[in-house]
């Protein structure tokens, strides 16, 4: 693994200026409570360079003036009594072993080293990812950097680096590309867990919990995202997220999930009916989603942006919710359909990009996600697969979980021969 993390770091340099200096952040684990954390996942910048999944740990990558780079990783000092509760910290060897990286300092060498480095170089560039959502938002190491920076040394020229990121993490390697395989192939089969057992009277947690149990059994550390399962008029909220909820006979329900491997997140949305039979209302919306999404699929390319892509969407259900009597009018479709139909995929499940006018290009990995939400019917609908763009079309990498009505009507019917089997009354 660590020629991938090798290359990536090569990757970024060749975007750097010479007298340059990238630094990044492994970022902080937050307290919860008392003396427990949240849960720790890695900066995503940092883990795409280094491979590292520790907290409070800092890459450095100098681009002298003569073009020569060095890496540097910085990481704690090893402390017995730390080591007795909670482990180790990690050692040089571990570190060099992950992310090849042989230049190694502690982290409160850190500031003198920084200093050194912006008073001795002739034009130093400082290079961050320096994202902030908002005003108010929980600022960035890198931004507290750049603050810090600001302040101390004026003259020294700050760079955002983010756009170079979108760029990099873009377009996946062969190793990227297998690793979101993983996990889609993962999510899969956690779905079809749950589609074995769906029974009408079941709460919208005990789905998760089934999907949970085939991740946690498969190895997985982490979902790419919080699991939506979404039962009748609950899968009208876009983000639902409290999964409460009892699944009625007659009911569809929404899954929206994602198993991550190595934090390389799978996306997939799919609808079934709670009781394993579509009714004819449902079939008929459903039928049309599936086909927005053929229509998507067929279209991706290299030079295509998601804008496009939404713009077919929005055109199709114009035609189709007009022919079923649900609008008269093209811009009624927004109240049925509230988002856009692709995001990038990668680290983060919503991945870095230049935004949905950028055009496609080959190694690009999207989701593809139509749906329909007709509230006052009780009926949400979403058909969502990850896509990636080649030279010239896609492939479809989630194409192997079944979509079509027929297909899972059949599927939940072998489920409940099955379940019958092994629990006859």
């Amino acid at each position: 693994m660590s020629k991938l993390f090798k290359e990536n770091r090569k990757r970024l340099a060749k975007e750097m200026g010479d007298s340059s200096l990238f630094i990044a952040f492994s970022g902080r684990q937050v307290i919860s409570s008392g003396d427990q954390h949240y849960p720790f996942t890695p900066s995503r910048n940092f883990f795409y360079l280094t491979g590292i999944e520790r907290p409070g740990l800092i890459v450095a990558i100098h681009k002298s003036a003569s073009g020569e780079v060095k890496e540097t990783l910085y990481l704690e000092r090893y402390d017995e009594l730390a080591a007795k509760w909670n482990g180790a910290a990690l050692s040089e060897d571990e570190a060099k072993k992950i992310s090849g990286i042989e230049d190694f300092r502690l982290l409160e060498q850190f500031d003198g080293d920084m200093a050194r480095f912006i008073n001795y170089s002739d034009k130093l560039k400082v290079c961050m990812d320096m994202e902030n959502p908002s005003f108010d938002a929980d600022k960035s190491n890198e931004v507290r950097l750049a603050a810090r920076i600001r302040e101390n040394w004026p003259c020294c020229e700050l760079v955002n680096f983010r756009p170079v990121f979108a760029k990099l993490r873009q377009v996946k390697s062969k190793e990227e590309a297998a690793m979101l395989r993983k996990a889609i192939s993962i999510t899969r089969d956690g779905l079809y867990l749950m589609y074995k057992n769906s029974r009408p009277g079941m709460y919208e947690y005990e789905y998760e919990a089934y999907f949970d149990f085939h991740l946690k059994k498969s190895g997985v550390t982490e979902h790419g995202f919080n699991t939506i399962a979404a039962a009748g008029k609950n899968a009208t909220v876009l983000h639902y997220h409290d999964n409460n909820s009892k699944a009625a006979d007659g009911d569809l329900i929404l899954f929206d999930l994602g198993a991550a491997w190595n934090h390389y997140s799978a996306d997939i949305s799919r609808t079934i009916p709670v009781n394993g039979v579509f009714t004819p209302r449902q079939r008929e919306l459903y039928n049309i989603v599936l086909e927005a999404g053929r229509k998507v699929i067929a279209k991706i390319k290299p030079g295509v942006t998601c804008k496009e892509l939404n713009d077919i969407v929005v055109e199709f259900y114009e035609k189709e919710l007009k022919r079923i009597g649900l609008i008269k009018e093209k811009d009624e479709v927004k109240k049925y359909y509230y988002h856009s139909v692709s995001h990038h995929l990668g680290l983060n499940t919503h991945d870095i990009s230049k935004g949905r006018d950028a055009e496609l290009k080959k190694g690009m990995v999207i989701t593809v996600e139509p749906g329909l939400y007709v509230a006052e019917e009780g009926i949400g609908i979403r058909i969502e697969d990850d896509v990636m763009v080649l030279e010239d079309g896609c492939e479809v990498l989630s194409e192997d979980i079944i979509r079509t009505p027929d297909e899972i009507e059949a599927f939940m019917a072998e489920g409940t021969k099955a379940s019958k089997r092994r629990n006859p009354r």
